[in-house]
């Protein structure tokens, strides 16, 4: 026994001798990578920092988990590279292929026994016993593409100085070009379980001061984490240790910290999470009157691929300390990388400098910039060497376009042609047109089609096609406009975001004046009932004569909207020879609603009484009001074939009423918008006269447009104003309820019976009354139009709206329904809405009494009356035919009352005809005779209280 308790206790010895020494885990990470893209196949990664030291254990001994029920377990194969402050980088990898996509993503963790020891914030030094655990998110999903976890590219264990501020970057690269974001997370020993007695490092019981624990000693020390650069700062470490003086490290800590770098993807629009990284990190702290170093980094730049880029980086020390400056990040973890020297890094006389030097190619390009973090660190006689980090940000971008050539085409299109693209890498060109030449400055940073430039996307095609035909997509480009274009190269990146190029040069032509070119869409009237628009154009100044010979007569179409209508109104019942036309109730069938709508035009020419073609389409201006508190926001638009924001006229006019004291209705120019590079839009505050709005006052503007086709031919400035459109600051007030709602179709089932049978498409028209109470709000801009198919109130949504007091639900599957309607003011304030009204279905079976099953083709089975069969038959009444019926459940007795036949429309595809054939359920023909028959009907109607209906008769079988 003696013996036996000797031999264990030397045992015991020998083991804590070993776990003594045994102090080896100080930081680490997983990183995956994926291998394949047909399979789902990674190679995981886990590194491990440790010491450096005599100890016995090795790391790669622990439990690797996959996040698919797959476990793997040590001992691993390991690598090692040694690295600064007595740390060697250990690392193993794992070759796995998941079975199957994971959208929540597959969770990989590693757990090791034996962190260091004397960690302050761990089990209060005591983190020998704590086990190592780290973890990373991997989120599989062929929707979202390929996806790899970020690499860490600077090592996880530094230098701090006590009352020093400490930072570090972990130089996060994500292979993919996915966003990244940093946050703290605890450290841990197993998964969703913290390390026992874990203190923060800004924790009081790390200080001997705390209040004044910052560098400057102004406040308490913080610990921050950047969310976009990932830059952890400590400022500063607390004075408190739990150690023995090491050599070259008086009064020693270790800390560890962890945090997360998650990857994010634009997905259909939303960011979506692909992953994360955790690194569990380790700083070591010692006293030091020594300063941190100091790095100048270069200002961020972006530039095209295939530039050199050829940087030197300047580092210095300000107690002259020697200085290594070293080089991490995306650009080193890339085919055809970037490159430092000297490399490795060596200590320099202070000022030291590095030569950073890349060759970018088209692979280079992608949509976030690059971000090389720079790292200096000094060398000081005695005490530990600090560091201090700095991020560069480089941007690779495609370059322009080239060769880009436009020619006027016949059929109001134009060809353009462009050289191929440099970069095969690309995947798509985008093509922007304008009307007007206008020169975009553009700074080194600004990629694609800047905006507010006038410019519009036109088409986007394969990035292999170098030729396109622009028609307007069907609709035809304008005659005498001058049509500019420009082109941009797209990038495909993570998700479904697009890494644009530089824009190209310019290149601009104009189409034949051989239509009449609209010049004037000028509202002169605004009115609910008496409205009067200008509308003017120019002859077809360079028609063919010889085909289309003078002299040229128009006539002038208006339709609603400021976009091509369905349906247009003549608005000359024969050509007119004048290109000036007033819309107004004496010249037209009726005058337009300009208080409410606006309108588009086009103009019909004649060539000596024979028809040749259209304008294109313009329309009038629009303006709309939102009230704000004590200011009233204007924005305006309009849909036309000239240019809004011409360079040569970049101004536009505000007028406004309540300015002049004697004439408080004159409406007064107050300001101009120049629109050049902005959006239309204004915002009166009343700063234009120091008067402020007030918010008892209704205020009323119009806006006057100025433009060009940018052709010496046609005339300019083009002057258009905007109808005139009123508000009030701060307006909260309800419009007035419309007080009735009614159907105005005269619609009656009676009527609706003698349509023919097979009638599926349907409509209903409603109609109601403006509420003239002058104790509401009668500023009504127009109505929203709600609608429930089935009566319920949850089921209610708007289905339209109407600028006038009558709507046509159309291309309905039935009658049935409920309508209200809710009006709406110019300031977006809605009414309540009016009670509802509903309409149902007109629903309706008959059967006949007899058929005939012979195979003759004429009445051989049983059914309900309908079109198909029935109609043609003479002296047939459309009020037989069957109508609204959702299921039928029909059943025949012979005359003892035992079932012959049964049908469930329910099991036979929803066949409500029946379309019985005289045989039994069994497949006996059923002889010649009298039978008896039971249908239970279920119709489609709103009132469910009486839904279902039983017919009882008698059929009589002819064979």
């Amino acid at each position: 026994m003696r013996q036996y308790l000797l031999t264990l206790f030397s045992f015991l010895l020998i083991l804590f001798g070993f776990i003594a020494r045994a102090t080896h885990i100080r930081a680490g990470e997983i990183i995956v990578r994926r291998t394949s893209n047909i399979t789902l196949s990674f190679e995981i990664t886990v590194v491990g920092y440790t010491d450096a030291g005599d100890s016995q254990i090795e790391f790669g001994g622990g439990v690797l988990r996959l996040g698919d029920d797959n476990v793997v377990n040590g001992p691993f194969t390991t690598t090692k590279e040694a690295l600064d402050n007595d740390t060697e980088k250990v690392f193993f990898t794992v070759n796995h292929t998941y079975s199957r996509p994971n959208a929540a993503g597959y969770l990989i963790n590693y757990q090791e026994d034996f962190r260091n020891d004397n960690i302050i914030n761990i089990n209060n030094g005591n983190s020998v016993q704590t086990t190592f655990y780290t973890e990373t998110l991997i989120v599989i999903d062929p929707f979202f593409g390929i996806n790899n976890s970020p690499v860490l590219t600077v090592p996880p264990v530094d230098f701090a100085a006590i009352g020093s501020r400490f930072v570090h970057n972990p130089g996060a690269f994500d292979p993919d070009g996915d966003s990244l974001a940093y946050r703290f997370t605890s450290v841990k020993r197993a998964q969703n379980t913290v390390v026992g007695g874990y203190r923060e490092m800004i924790n009081e019981d790390f200080y001997t001061n705390f209040s004044q624990g910052n560098e400057s000693q102004t406040g308490p020390p913080t610990l921050t984490l950047d969310p976009r650069y990932g830059d952890l700062i400590w400022d500063a470490p607390g004075d408190v240790t739990n150690q023995e003086d090491p050599p070259d490290c008086e009064l020693k800590a270790e800390y560890n910290v962890a945090f997360i770098i998650e990857e994010w993807r634009n997905i259909f629009g939303t960011p979506r999470l692909m992953g994360y990284v955790e690194r569990d990190m380790q700083i070591i702290v010692c006293s030091s009157d020594n300063e941190r170093p100091i790095i100048d980094a270069p200002d961020p730049v972006c530039v095209e691929a295939g530039t050199n880029i050829n940087e030197i980086i300047t580092a210095s020390d300000p107690d002259s300390h020697p200085v290594k400056i070293e080089a991490f990040g995306g650009p080193f973890e890339v085919n055809n990388p970037a490159t430092y020297s000297p490399n490795p890094a060596t200590y320099q006389n202070s000022p030291g400098s590095m030569e950073f030097d890349w060759n970018t190619v088209c692979g280079h390009i992608r949509e976030r910039p690059y971000e090389v973090q720079l790292k200096v660190t000094d060398q000081p006689g005695t005490g530990p060497a600090l560091v201090e980090f700095v991020t560069w940000e480089i941007t690779v971008v495609g370059p322009a376009p080239t060769g880009l050539t436009t020619t006027p085409q016949a059929a109001s299109s134009m060809q353009l042609t462009w050289d191929n693209y440099t970069c095969s890498n690309a995947d798509s060109m985008q093509i922007w047109r304008r009307v007007g030449t206008y020169d975009i400055m553009v700074d080194e940073c600004q990629l694609g089609m800047p905006p507010n430039t006038g410019y519009e996307l036109a088409a986007v095609v394969p990035i292999n096609q170098t030729s396109y035909l622009d028609d307007n997509n069907g609709l035809g480009l304008s005659a005498g406009s001058n049509y500019c274009y420009r082109l941009v190269a797209e990038f495909p990146s993570a998700g479904e975001g697009k890494s644009e190029s530089y824009i190209s040069a310019e290149t601009c032509d104009s189409l034949l004046i051989d239509v009449p070119v609209i010049t004037n869409v000028d509202i002169k009237e605004t009115s609910q009932t008496n409205g009067e628009i200008l509308v003017r154009w120019t002859p077809p100044y360079q028609i063919d004569q010889g085909t289309h010979p003078p002299p040229y007569t128009y006539q002038v179409l208006r339709g609603e909207g400021m976009e091509d209508s369905e349906a247009y109104v003549l608005l000359t019942s024969s050509p007119i020879s004048d290109t000036v036309f007033i819309d107004n109730s004496v010249n037209s069938p009726s005058a337009p609603n300009t208080f409410n709508q606006s309108y588009n035009y086009r103009i019909i020419l004649y060539s000596n009484g024979n028809l040749v073609d259209t304008s294109s389409m313009a329309s009038s201006v629009r303006l709309d009001l939102t009230p704000l508190l004590q200011a009233i926001d204007l924005r305006w638009s309009a849909t036309v074939p000239w240019s809004l924001l011409d360079p040569g006229f970049k101004y536009h006019y505000i007028y406004r009423d309540k300015v002049d004291l004697f004439d408080p209705d004159a409406m007064i120019l107050i300001d101009s918008v120049e629109v050049i590079n902005s959006p239309l839009k204004y915002t009166d505050n009343g700063a234009f006269n120091n008067e402020p709005l007030e918010e008892t006052q209704e205020y009323c503007y119009y806006v006057s447009t100025y433009g060009s086709y940018g052709n010496d031919l046609l005339p300019e400035p083009l002057i258009n104003n905007s109808q005139i459109s009123c508000a009030q600051p701060n307006d909260t007030i309800s419009p007035c309820r419309p007080p009735a709602l009614v159907f105005s179709d005269n619609f009656s089932c009676e009527d609706f019976f003698q349509q023919e049978c097979g009638a599926n498409i349907f409509e209903n028209r409603i109609e109601w009354n403006v509420d003239q109470d002058p104790t509401c709000d009668m500023d009504i801009q127009f109505y929203n139009v709600w609608y429930s198919a089935t009566g319920q109130e949850e089921d209610y949504q708007i289905v339209g709206t109407s600028f006038n007091t009558e709507f046509t639900h159309e291309g309905l599957p039935s009658f049935k329904g409920c309508y209200r309607i809710q009006a709406v003011d110019r300031s977006g304030n809605t009414s309540e809405m009016t009670d509802e009204i509903c309409r149902d279905n007109c629903p309706n079976f008959r059967l006949p009494n007899a058929f005939s099953p012979n195979n003759d083709g004429v009445n051989d089975t049983f059914t309900p009356y309908y079109n198909d069969q029935f109609s043609d038959i003479e002296g047939f009444d459309n009020s037989n035919c069957t109508r609204f019926v959702e299921r039928v459940l029909f059943t025949v007795f012979d005359r003892s009352g035992k079932v012959l036949y049964s049908y469930n429309s329910v099991n036979n595809e929803n066949n409500v005809l029946i379309n019985w054939d005289g045989y039994s359920n069994t497949g006996i023909e059923v002889p010649a005779g009298v039978y008896y028959y039971s249908a239970e009907v279920e119709f489609d109607v709103l009132e469910q209280t009486k839904p279902t209906e039983v017919f009882s008769g008698w059929v009589q079988i002819l064979r």
